[in-house]
């Protein structure tokens, strides 16, 4: 079964300055990338629905989704925070963005796709229930997993995390949540420094220094996330699939190349066959040098049809 290729053209829309990393650029630069790998026919194309209230607010503080409709401007930039703005057209790309991941979520357990991809922006594992930070929104992998959690009978899920940012949003979302385990890989100290000091039994962090290689990284993953996975069995597996690790991305210091991305796919992948009847949701989250980020999620979405 071909993998389901959730986005929507509002997603392009999303613009917060033209020397803003976070560009809609990103998404045509993986358009690209899988039209020349050959990879584009074999995906099933779908459009983002948006994400409606009752969806929001299984992450999202009614006050804080009131909050971001309020602000919503009819021209220019509004700022939530230092890196954070919103166009006339953001409102809606975070909507499909995060209606896309519960799309995913339901194409996955109704057994309509395999695995899904949402190449969507903007990202969301910064997004925390009353706040928004580090170009994110709305928490789009959290509204997915809590999605699942509400409407399809499991009791389970995982968040596999490896931007290169921890995912503070995600985490504070779920601490003390047992039916999600939550595994992030992260470069520490570094923003938004948070992670490194949590405790609670359903998270795996593992902070990771500056230059820290592909093996490296791959031996963390390997010591402690699977265990830990394995353990919890997950009856849906889900991915931030952020790649700003990248060596070539000069957002942060950690060396990851795509075969990395490609690898640690993969044992994802072997952990969804094994438990999960090989349900995986993954989302976008951060990668800024495009072409490295074409690559990648070429990679990703390679590993994921292997898988």
């Amino acid at each position: 079964m071909s993998i389901a290729y959730i986005t929507h053209d509002a997603c392009t829309l999303h613009e917060m300055g033209p020397h803003h990393p976070e560009q809609p650029s990103r998404l045509g630069a993986i358009n690209d990338r899988l039209i020349a790998s050959g990879l584009d026919p074999v995906l099933r194309h779908h459009a983002a629905m948006p994400a409606d209230r009752e969806h929001l607010l299984r992450a999202h503080d009614a006050a804080y989704v009131d909050q971001l409709f309020a602000r919503s401007p009819e021209g220019g930039l509004v700022w939530l925070d230092g890196d954070t703005a919103m166009n006339p057209s953001t409102l809606d790309a975070a909507l499909y963005a995060a209606g896309a991941v519960v799309q995913a979520v339901d194409l996955v357990m109704s057994g309509g796709a395999a695995q899904a991809f949402c190449a969507v922006r903007p990202p969301g594992h910064h997004a925390e229930r009353a706040r928004a930070m580090g170009f994110c929104f709305f928490n789009n992998v959290a509204i997915g997993a809590a999605h699942a959690l509400a409407t399809h009978g499991i009791e389970r899920v995982l968040i596999a995390d490896f931007d290169v940012h921890h995912g503070n949003g995600t985490e504070s979302i779920f601490v003390g949540d047992d039916r999600v385990l939550f595994c992030s890989t992260f470069q520490h100290p570094f923003y938004p420094y948070t992670g490194h000091e949590s405790q609670a039994p359903n998270l795996v962090n593992v902070p990771l220094p500056a230059r820290t290689n592909g093996a490296e990284f791959r031996e963390a993953v390997s010591r402690h996330w699977l265990p830990a996975i394995e353990a919890f069995a997950p009856e849906l597996v889900m991915i931030s699939a952020g790649f700003d690790a990248h060596i070539e991305d000069d957002m942060a210091e950690l060396d990851l190349s795509e075969a990395d991305y490609g690898w640690v796919t993969r044992q994802l992948s072997g952990v969804a066959k094994r438990h999960a009847n090989g349900r995986i949701v993954s989302t976008l989250e951060g990668g800024y040098a495009l072409s490295a980020l074409g690559r990648s999620v070429a990679v990703h979405i390679e590993a994921l049809l292997d898988g």
